[in-house]
């Protein structure tokens, strides 16, 4: 006896379940967002799929399905791309502020697109900041597993002694939150009070070094990104954006990266 043939529902679920990628790993391909946040706005009803508002990302997409987000279609995943940037301080870096507080993509030129960050600066926080329009990128140089070394150029105000840095080099713990290792070496003195220091981390959490700082009596009155892995701010000047070569990304990231992605 023939089994009777599936309804087209079916036919398109089975489908679904094997062929195309998961429509947060599709957006974050394009540059909308990381795959976290895409989740958070498949669940506050942002995303549609031929004309369906999504309630949940367990879903696979193809080229053929029509994806728009926040009203926006969402067109073929652009070449990626990485541009190096040198924020000033007193922007935010997200794409809007509830308190009405400039943003980093707010001052980008508009040819870019639509990027994201490769971590984050805060308010008061200076130096390069990675910049792509690939949401896997973005969360692969953010991995501590990635290994990259974060270097920063770190101002404090405070009675300052190398042993007193030293300490950092274990980790330490601050208003409950525990920290990675950090290395931090003296630089150079403004005067007594002011101290210049170098601090590498491969970590990246929320006002980490701010914090870490503190739990050893040094307040940061000024902070400056000099590097995130192989990449430098170098001479970059303040607010202008660059983008990093084709050939230097896949120098950096192997060509296996790039092609998992196809």
């Amino acid at each position: 006896m023939k089994k009777p043939a599936k309804a087209p529902a079916a036919q398109n679920a089975a489908k679904s379940a094997h062929e195309g990628e998961r429509i947060a790993k599709r957006l974050a391909r394009s540059g909308v967002a990381s795959r976290r946040e895409i989740e958070r706005m498949i669940e506050a009803g942002r995303v549609k799929v031929n004309g369906r508002v999504l309630d949940s990302p367990a879903l696979n997409v193809t080229d053929s399905d029509t994806i728009v987000v926040d009203g926006n279609i969402i067109s073929e995943k652009p070449p990626t791309q990485l541009w190096r940037y040198h924020k000033p301080a007193g922007l935010v870096t997200s794409a809007s502020d509830p308190q009405g507080r400039p943003t980093v993509f707010e001052q980008l030129p508009k040819e870019m697109g639509r990027v994201i960050s490769v971590g984050r600066l805060d308010l008061n926080s200076e130096g390069l900041l990675l910049l792509t329009n690939d949401g896997e990128l973005s969360r692969h140089l953010e991995l501590p597993s990635t290994g990259w070394t974060r270097r920063y150029s770190v101002r404090v105000h405070g009675m300052v002694d190398q042993k007193k840095l030293d300490l950092l080099a274990k980790g330490v713990e601050y208003e409950g939150v525990k920290y990675g290792p950090i290395i931090a070496t003296i630089e150079q003195s403004q005067d007594r009070a002011n101290v210049w220091i170098d601090v590498a981390l491969k970590e990246g959490k929320n006002r980490e070094i701010r914090n870490v700082m503190r739990a050893i009596d040094l307040h940061v009155n000024r902070l400056i990104r000099v590097s995130y892995g192989p990449f430098q701010l170098g001479n970059l000047p303040r607010g202008v954006v660059e983008a990093v070569p084709n050939r230097v990304m896949k120098e950096q990231f192997g060509k296996d990266f790039f092609d998992k992605k196809k």
